[in-house]
């Protein structure tokens, strides 16, 4: 099931930089960093990118028919914001959030994947706090193309940041380690998983600090450091589930049966 979930997470996201790209094409040419990309350069049409496309979402179709109908409704709604996601620099600041909300549904389809549905005392702390997290290096990475975006119309939160930026990602930074605490406390996780926290506690806070805004490079470096960061959250959530159902089956062991009991007593 792991496997299965992270290969949809996999092709979701694929389709999703399609569709991105296949909006952005006009603006991407007149960006330094991104006016090489297929569709952009002309490289590939339009009509090839819609083709890939439709083998992406075929693809995701086909692996989310074979989980449970919860999962099913889930993923038809997570289409909509997948598509309209590139649309909104058009016309807000906050792209980032909004790319926060579309990306990270992958939590909800892959928990009741497992569950059968949602426990949104454990899934809503738990998808706020990836929406905070996303808002951290969607951000960072925004810093990039801010000139860019500037002379082109196009809303971010790194313009609307600027440069207060390291003050508003600390706050998301607390938001996003707040709600993994909770996250925690209700799925009354151990002590695996409060390590791994903490260890992202300390990641988010030396990227927001040490990252040079103005420096495309470093903002790309702090950027990327996050694939390290989620193999870390990923890591503690193993870790942590391993320990805790290890610890179940010793106290089940530990407890004597019925028939001991009543042996006992008699």
């Amino acid at each position: 099931m792991l496997a299965l979930c992270g290969l949809g997470a996999l092709v979701v996201r694929g389709a999703g930089c399609t569709i991105n790209d296949m909006w952005d094409r006009d603006f991407d040419k007149s960006v330094e960093r991104t006016r090489s990309r297929p569709i952009a350069s002309g490289d590939i049409s339009r009509g090839r990118a819609l083709v890939f496309l439709a083998a992406e979402l075929g693809v995701a179709l086909g692996i989310l028919l074979t989980l449970n109908t919860y999962c099913v409704v889930l993923g038809c709604i997570a289409v909509v914001p997948i598509v309209i996601y590139p649309l909104m620099k058009r016309f807000t600041y906050w792209p980032q959030a909004f790319l926060g909300l579309t990306f990270n549904f992958g939590a909800l389809i892959g928990y009741a994947a497992i569950h059968g549905s949602c426990d949104w005392r454990i899934i809503l702390p738990l998808y706020a706090s990836c929406i905070a997290w996303t808002i951290v290096y969607d951000t960072i990475y925004g810093h990039q193309d801010k000139r860019d975006d500037l002379a082109l119309g196009l809303g971010s939160t790194s313009i609307l940041m600027g440069e207060n930026t390291k003050y508003w990602l600390t706050g998301f930074g607390v938001a996003m380690v707040s709600g993994l605490v909770l996250v925690g406390a209700m799925a009354e996780q151990t002590a695996a998983y409060y390590l791994a926290v903490a260890l992202t506690a300390g990641h988010i806070g030396n990227q927001v600090w040490t990252v040079d805004i103005h420096n495309p490079q470093d903002c790309w470096n702090k950027f990327r450091s996050n694939q390290r960061l989620g193999a870390i959250i990923f890591a503690g959530i193993v870790a942590g589930t391993l320990a805790k159902v290890s610890s179940s089956e010793q106290r089940k062991a530990a407890e004597p049966e019925d028939g001991e009991e009543q042996a006992v007593a008699s």
